[in-house]
């Protein structure tokens, strides 16, 4: 008996819905100013009037 190679194609189709915009800039805490640079960790956080970042030592100051 001969055996028989079986090949599975599939053709994939993306459409291109949308272009991806982006833009970034330097985290900094919004105290101090200071920033990954001087050796801080920066964590975001939402507040009332909308999300702040803020070092490690100003983060639990809010």
């Amino acid at each position: 008996m001969q055996g028989t190679k079986s090949t599975l194609m599939q053709d994939l189709y993306f459409k291109k819905t949308s272009e991806v915009k982006s833009s970034v800039s330097e985290v900094e805490c919004y105290i101090c100013g200071k920033g990954l640079q001087d050796g801080y960790r920066i964590t975001a956080k939402t507040l009332s009037n909308g999300m702040a970042l803020f070092c490690n030592v100003h983060y639990s100051l809010q």
